[in-house]
């Protein structure tokens, strides 16, 4: 008995010996979320990272929006936050209450893409006031078929896809087209992912929807892109009319949000420098549009300065250029 009792105590002793050396060397997790638009470009980052630094950490990679991914950031439940427009002062201000001070790195330009079923036959183009005629809060239940849109679109219902409202695209969007944040008829399928938005356009010849122009490229054979029209002539996204400010005013920058306190943790910082010494070549992988290498070197540089807060003072940074983000 005396015998069996003491193997149970070196049992136990080995026990929380070993559990206490595998807590101590438990691979540490980088948590990030926020914007579906900037998901695909963190994953793949992501991604590379746990194959070429294998045990250094595990990313993970959420999406529950811009707005959603804010209010996770700013209660530091996450290291990083994805985010398609810049932080606006209602998060400022909830990460100042909380004491979160972050870096904002721009990575990549977007062009918010509006897409048709590819059945539609009788739209190529579209004007930013009849987007803002369809999508503005007095089209709720009003405007609902094209030919009241436009008459010569023809008398079928127009039903509608889009970011829901903790989405920045929807925010960036809305500030566009509409002229005030958040702004939005609500009438509409709503979903922060937007491989749902596709899925719904790809099966309702009557649709019309918006999203990032990554996922757009990746079911170009399933929808029909439309040229906008700005006042200036209708011009179609590309990396060429992205790069030269042509496709205004749905092109913009995108961002990841750095907690500085997580930054000081050496695989949080390990992975930043990953994430800005191959975003160039990563961001056009997956169909977005690159800024200029130097643009990712700034960004090491405020990290390395601990340059904090935001250059936008809680504005969308609406028809922003390129050379604007590089500013010091």
């Amino acid at each position: 008995m005396l015998k069996l009792s003491s193997i149970k105590i070196i049992g136990l002793v080995l026990s929380v010996l070993f559990g206490t050396i595998n807590t101590a060397y438990a691979v540490p997790i980088i948590k990030i979320d926020g914007s579906s638009t900037v998901f695909p470009i963190t994953e793949a980052i992501a991604e590379d990272f746990q194959i070429t630094k294998k045990g250094a950490a595990k990313v993970t990679v959420g999406i529950s929006g811009t707005g959603g991914g804010f209010k996770k950031f700013c209660r530091g439940e996450i290291d990083i936050t994805n985010a398609s427009r810049p932080i606006l002062k209602e998060e400022m201000d909830a990460c100042e209450a909380t004491r979160v001070q972050y870096v904002e790195m721009p990575i990549a330009y977007d062009a918010l893409t509006i897409v048709v079923n590819p059945k539609n036959d009788w739209v190529k183009t579209i004007t930013t006031a009849e987007l803002k005629k369809i999508w503005e809060p007095d089209a709720h239940r009003k405007i609902i078929s094209w030919n009241q849109v436009n008459p010569a679109w023809p008398d079928r219902p127009i039903n509608l896809y889009g970011p829901g409202a903790d989405s920045g695209t929807f925010d960036y969007f809305t500030e566009a087209i509409v002229g005030k944040t958040k702004s939005s008829r609500g009438d509409y399928t709503a979903s922060e992912d937007d491989n749902v938005l596709v899925k719904g356009v790809e099966n309702d010849e009557n649709a019309l929807g918006y999203f990032g122009f990554a996922y757009y490229n990746e079911n170009q054979k399933k929808l029909r892109a439309l040229a906008v029209d700005g006042g200036k002539g209708a011009i179609v996204p590309s990396i060429n009319t992205v790069e030269n400010g042509r496709y205004r005013p749905l092109s913009r920058p995108i961002f990841i949000y750095v907690n500085i306190e997580s930054a000081e943790k050496p695989e949080v910082k390990a992975f930043i420098e990953f994430y800005m010494r191959n975003a160039l070549s990563l961001v056009r992988e997956v169909k977005y549009f690159p800024l200029p290498a130097q643009a990712y070197t700034i960004n090491l540089e405020h990290l390395n300065k601990k340059k904090t807060g935001t250059v936008f003072n809680g504005k969308p940074g609406i028809g922003l250029q390129i050379e604007e983000l590089l500013k010091p």
